[in-house]
């Protein structure tokens, strides 16, 4: 498939793609009335922030969603499919339905997972047919008629550059200008690190001034304020504000990126704080409405702080501008919003593999100087979601992202239960054997979780970076310490004002997702990891085998995820298990197997295969050579 050509298999949502609705009900009948509503207004919350998503992924992602919002909440699917009945297909019409799904769910018309442009899979005259004889229509036509003139057309565009995220050339995006290239986030970069700040909460806007010669520069942070007056001692941003110079370049500082939105999840959080359980809640609150208000990333830090010391909470919460992954830079945060209550029985087997993490530390491939000085152990907690405001939703979570607050002051790991559970309710498997089938089928969850404890916990969770601080005292002792893979002494480290995604950029998500992954696989093969989660005997040799099978399997699908034309990967985690599968195929003398084979239809298929006798010997000694040089990458770079 060429360049002009797009494979539109990639753009338009399978007919036969299931749905899968997240059971909440039940976790949110076991709250007391104080913590119904403390739940209420954080979801509140956390949904008036959810159009940040449509602002931050294609310019037609807005009237796309309301269109269809409008469409759907007018009438239901049965009586809208009822009124063309005679004129559009069953196929067509559950088209648009997936499309439909499609948008709601990745907040865009942008896969959250893999950051492809999706398209309809109705025909766009068929389309029209829906809509003109949808409620919206009759109702309210002019509506009708400025959003679908506002989207009909990029919504079926698949023009290479719009096909998927991107900078400059190379795709979409909008968290810079459409005429923002590498060389101009870099610049802007540059000035964020003079003046000590970090991009999480900002955008960056181009003007081409003096006649083509010259370019100026807008960095806009996201708050609810829009003046340059301060709004108090906390209030970090307004002397930031007004005209720079830098590198010979004009930048200008402003505020107000989605005010609106951001003042609604504001007040939304000014109502939750009156049914606080404790003070961490309360001053966590207190910080993100002065964070929002102001555009105060360090607000925001404080929240996390006081998020992390509010140990077992009931109802848990995160907000913000969290994680960078569809930046094409890999510095800018999505807005993120996630409300979930505790999960009891599981969250206690967590809590045992937190009470085993400084044992398990110490089994990992690298020198003790490359850990952290102490393990701060985290809350570790399995979640039933009860509102996830965002590109997608994962199936844990490790925050905050904050190098010098997970470093130095702890974090928080989540397991996504309801998340999971939905998940494996698609028994559809491709490219294993009809025994192997049958296992993966039985025992992925199982396995997937054992998994998601491991990464989240001791992969995002371990390790340390070595720094320099501004009176130029290092953080590990310079003069003994030598790099484990050459021997050496050490001589690079991060310098002040640096961070891990500043430094890997682009890439840090994907080393970062390759690393957690690594020590999932490595740590697994530890039998007492797997009396933690309950597995035992041949039972958990089952499920330790389906793990690395989860693993080498997901390193095929990670192909979907790649665009050859440009050579880019659309999804971090997908990415790094690509990499995982191709180390193991290249160093695993045979643990794993790839061939191309004949399917049961007659068609050309794919088989995997994983030799169980491999996995404790040449399986754990290619993982463990491979995570010590991430380690070292991650730590010294």
């Amino acid at each position: 498939m060429t360049s002009s050509q797009p494979d539109l298999s990639t753009h338009v949502i399978p007919l036969g793609t299931p749905l899968s609705a997240l059971q909440a009900q039940e976790a949110f009948a076991g709250l007391s009335a104080r913590e119904k509503r403390y739940c209420h207004y954080l979801a509140r919350a956390a949904w008036e922030g959810a159009p940040i998503c449509l602002l931050q992924t294609s310019p037609e992602s807005v009237p796309v969603f309301l269109l269809l919002r409008e469409v759907f909440s007018r009438q239901t699917p049965a009586s809208l499919r009822a009124a063309v009945q005679e004129s559009v297909t069953e196929d067509e019409f559950r088209s648009l339905l997936l499309y439909t799904a499609g948008v709601f769910t990745n907040m865009g018309n942008y896969k959250g997972f893999g950051d492809t442009k999706i398209i309809p899979g109705i025909p766009k005259d068929k389309m029209e047919v829906v809509l003109q004889a949808s409620v919206l229509f009759r109702e309210d036509s002019d509506l009708l008629s400025r959003l679908w003139g506002a989207c009909s057309s990029p919504m079926y565009s698949l023009l290479p550059r719009e096909r998927q995220l991107g900078l400059g050339d190379e795709g979409i995006t909008t968290y810079y200008s459409g005429n923002c290239m590498r060389a101009d986030a870099e610049l802007v970069q540059s000035f964020l690190k003079e003046k000590g700040l970090e991009a999480y909460n900002t955008r960056v806007f181009k003007t081409v001034v003096e006649g083509g010669k010259a370019a100026k520069y807008e960095l806009r942070f996201a708050s609810a304020a829009t003046e340059s007056e301060s709004l108090g001692p906390e209030d970090d941003v307004a002397p930031l504000l007004g005209d720079h110079t830098h590198n010979s370049t004009h930048i200008v500082v402003t505020r107000g990126d989605y005010a609106p939105l951001m003042e609604k999840i504001a007040r939304n959080l000014e109502q939750a704080k009156l049914y606080v359980a404790n003070e961490e809640e309360a001053a966590m609150l207190e910080s993100y409405i002065r964070s929002f208000r102001s555009g105060s990333l360090a607000q925001h830090k404080q929240g996390s702080r006081h998020w992390i010391r509010n140990k077992g909470p009931i109802v848990e919460t995160y907000m913000g501008f969290i994680e960078s992954y569809r930046d094409p830079f890999g510095v800018r945060g999505e807005f993120e919003g996630f409300v979930a209550v505790v999960n009891k029985a599981m969250s206690s087997k967590f809590q045992q593999l937190v009470q085993s993490a400084e044992n398990l530390l110490t089994q990992l491939p690298w020198p003790r100087e490359f850990e952290k000085d102490q393990f701060l152990r985290p809350d570790f907690t399995s979640l039933d979601i009860v509102a996830f405001a965002g590109s997608g939703v994962p199936a844990g979570i490790n925050i905050p992202n904050y190098d010098e607050i997970r470093q130095n002051e702890g974090f928080k790991n989540v397991s996504l239960g309801n998340v999971l559970q939905a998940a494996y309710q698609d028994k559809r498997v491709s490219f294993l054997s009809p025994e192997d089938q049958e296992l993966f089928v039985t025992l992925r969850g199982p396995a997937f979780e054992v998994q998601v404890g491991l990464h989240e916990l001791l992969g995002h969770g371990s390790g340390k970076l070595f720094r320099i601080d501004e009176t130029g005292t290092f953080n590990f002792d310079s003069t003994s310490v030598k790099n484990p893979v050459t021997g050496e002494k050490i001589t690079s480290w991060y310098r002040p004002g640096e961070t891990y995604d500043t430094r890997f950029s682009s890439l840090a998500s994907t080393y970062e997702e390759c690393r957690a992954e690594c020590v999932g696989l490595y740590l697994c093969l530890n039998r007492d990891v797997l009396k933690v989660f309950g597995h035992l005997g041949p039972g958990a040799e089952d499920i330790l085998y389906v793990n690395w099978l989860n693993m080498v399997r997901a390193g095929v699908l990670g192909l979907e995820f790649y665009t050859p034309h440009t050579k880019k990967w659309g999804q971090a985690h997908m990415q790094a298990r690509h990499v995982i599968l191709r180390l193991l195929l290249e160093r695993g003398g045979g643990l794993v197997g790839v061939k191309k084979v004949t399917g049961s239809d007659g068609r050309p298929d794919i088989l995997v295969t994983l030799d169980r006798s491999l996995i404790d010997t040449r399986g754990k000694a290619v993982i463990q050579e491979f995570l010590l040089k991430l380690q070292v990458t991650f730590a010294l770079l």
